[in-house]
């Protein structure tokens, strides 16, 4: 059976490009990210980004593309800070419905 999420519980891969953008480029809190995107027309607060970056969260393709414009970068450059796919495993007990 297919799973949503990996061994760790991660919910989304791109928690990591945003954590990183957000940190080292944008130098903003998830507070100001949050009012951002809100900007932009997604109701978002600082919890969602807290629970985006930590990989919680499940984002969606509309989500993906309010980052990416907010980011000024493609929907795959969201993927750029991915660990190495060899590196990810997923969680496959069907128990498991997500």
């Amino acid at each position: 059976m297919f799973s949503t999420h990996t061994k760790t519980g991660r919910n989304n891969m791109v928690g990591y490009t945003v954590a990183k953008i957000r940190k080292q480029q944008l130098l903003i809190s998830q507070r100001e990210l949050a009012d951002r995107l809100q900007v932009l027309g997604w109701n978002i607060d600082k919890n969602g980004i807290q629970r985006i970056e930590s990989g919680e969260r499940f984002v969606n393709d509309m989500e993906l593309i309010y980052l990416a414009r907010l980011f000024n970068m493609t929907i795959p450059e969201l993927y750029n800070d991915v660990p190495s796919i060899d590196t990810i495993s997923f969680d496959t007990n069907e128990n498991n419905k997500g």
